[in-house]
């Protein structure tokens, strides 16, 4: 899954969040949609970056509320 904002790095993912900027995630496609990337869902999700099609260089475990990222491990 990504992350609504394509962040460049995990650091600029943690920042964007620690700062209080709103972060959603997605799953590209729509031939599956996990739970996780619904409006609503609460717990944890994992997400990579940059999008596609540059390779990902990083990945992150995060705790959504509401479908917003409010930690990033």
């Amino acid at each position: 899954m990504y992350t609504t904002i394509n962040f460049p790095t995990k650091k600029a993912l943690k920042e964007a969040v620690a700062k209080g900027d709103t972060v959603r995630i997605y799953q590209p496609g729509g031939i599956f949609t996990p739970p996780e990337s619904s409006s609503d869902y609460t717990g944890t999700a994992y997400v990579e970056g940059p999008h596609y099609p540059k390779a990902h260089s990083w990945y992150a475990t995060v705790e959504l509320i509401n479908g917003k990222v409010v930690k990033v491990k």
